[in-house]
């Protein structure tokens, strides 16, 4: 048995070499700088010319009709609300592991979030589904979690049985595929943040797609004053005589700095990220068959759905298997022993957090998430219980294959499980950590 860092035995032996760019991202060109200066030296900042060319661009790659950018993914998710009518009284499901950006902003629109119950992926559960469906219930707000593409038949055969919309959140998998067709190309709407620590990073910007004239010409008049207008918004007769007012009073244009930093991205994107795929696929092949982690990954084995850029990369932990070991402990052992940012968790449930128990928006007097609905979601809660149960760590997001640095982080998370007893005596906060923003670790 060797001893563990944690317990004062030597943390695992890393290569003599650099990591050089393992971990970096975004990759920047010169030829993204050389975009970025000809904006500053024009004044292009809120003009639409490049912005144009990055949505006909990513349009083309995303598989879909139109793209329209916008200031951050929150706004385009916002949109994307609005361009499918959601209103006083709907109801929107979500998965309740995501980041607030999914669906806090359904209150916006006198809407109420209902939250879906997920599975071991930390993906939504489609057996959960219908429990959630209720006759106010307006759309699904689908989100590739951690890059893990969702189960896409299964959710849009549901939709469609009880004529839902369906909503895709796509900021952590751009790029992924589910049986051969890219994340964003199932539902009749899709939205993602392209923000600086994303896989697809253009700086901070958002973008929606669609193959619908409708929701494309409702989501531009939004949130885009100058482009509301007869060249753009031209077949939704209810919308035309609004011309030139951002229907949501909000300006959501995006930055043409981040379209030029989005358009070299895209330019290079399939190319890199493979290479993020096989680093990170070789990184959980060292791990295979080990007990208490388990990635979270599609089968590398099917060419037809993959992991996009693998956006934050994370492990299911089974503490069952470890004799009950916590994540926390487990996690605190991997730091010790060599990859320092390992944290338990990913994001806290989403109905867990008093913003969505009691917060009062309209100074009504009672919560806006009930403000308009004629039944308590919040009720709902008493069935979340097993998503708090879901387990998980971090893991290294490598962007480059090095096989000798690769092998490293290996080792440090095997020697962790394979000594794990070691850390059974002293295990006593056994509370599930995790983060309601970035990093952040509670």
């Amino acid at each position: 048995m060797k001893k563990l860092a944690l317990l004062g035995g030597e943390p695992t032996k890393m290569p003599d070499t650099p990591q050089g760019d393992l971990f970096k991202w975004p990759i920047i060109t010169e030829e993204d700088k050389a975009g970025v200066m000809d904006v500053v030296e024009r004044n292009r900042f809120s003009a639409y010319d490049i912005t144009e060319q990055f949505q006909d661009e990513f349009a083309a790659w995303q598989g879909r009709k139109y793209a329209i950018a916008y200031c951050n993914g929150t706004m385009s998710l916002t949109a994307a609300m609005y361009a499918i009518g959601l209103g006083v009284g709907d109801e929107i499901i979500c998965p309740t592991k995501t980041y607030w950006g999914s669906v806090s902003q359904a209150i916006n629109f006198g809407a109420s979030a209902v939250f879906c119950n997920i599975n071991e992926m930390l993906s939504m559960d489609p057996n959960d589904l219908e429990r959630c469906i209720t006759p106010r219930t307006k759309a699904i707000m689908v989100v590739h979690y951690f890059s893990y593409p969702a189960d896409m038949d299964a959710i849009m055969a549901i939709a469609r049985k009880h004529n839902l919309y369906v909503i895709e959140d796509v900021s952590h998998a751009h790029g992924a595929t589910y049986k051969g067709k890219k994340c964003g190309s199932f539902g009749d709407v899709a939205a993602m943040s392209m923000m600086s620590g994303k896989a697809f990073a253009a700086g901070e910007m958002g973008m929606l797609v669609t193959d619908k004239r409708e929701i494309y010409e409702r989501a531009m008049a939004f949130g885009h004053y100058e482009r509301n207008n007869p060249k753009y918004v031209n077949e939704t007769e209810d919308l035309m005589q609004y011309a030139h007012i951002a229907l949501g009073g909000v300006k959501g244009r995006a930055n043409q700095i981040c379209a030029v930093l989005g358009r070299g991205q895209l330019k290079y994107y399939d190319e890199r990220t493979a290479e993020v795929r096989r680093a990170m696929n070789y990184f959980w092949d060292q791990l295979e068959g080990l007990p208490g982690l388990r990635a979270i990954r599609t089968d590398p084995a099917d060419p037809t759905s993959h992991m996009g850029g693998w956006y934050a990369p994370h492990g299911a932990y089974f503490p069952e298997e470890l004799q009950g070991l916590s994540a926390r402990r487990f996690c605190e052992a991997v730091r010790a022993q060599g990859y320092r940012s390992c944290w338990e968790g990913g994001n806290f449930c989403l109905h867990t957090h008093p913003f969505f128990k009691n917060f009062d928006l309209y100074n009504l007097g009672k919560p806006s998430r009930i403000a308009f609905n004629d039944r308590d979601v919040r009720q709902d809660d008493i069935y979340l219980k097993p998503s708090e149960s879901r387990y998980c760590c971090s893991v290294p997001w490598f962007k480059k294959f090095d096989k000798a640095w690769i092998d490293a982080y290996a080792e440090a998370f095997r020697t962790v499980i394979e000594n794990y007893e070691q850390l059974l005596e002293g295990d006593e906060n056994r509370i599930q950590g995790g983060r309601w923003y970035g990093m952040e670790n509670a």
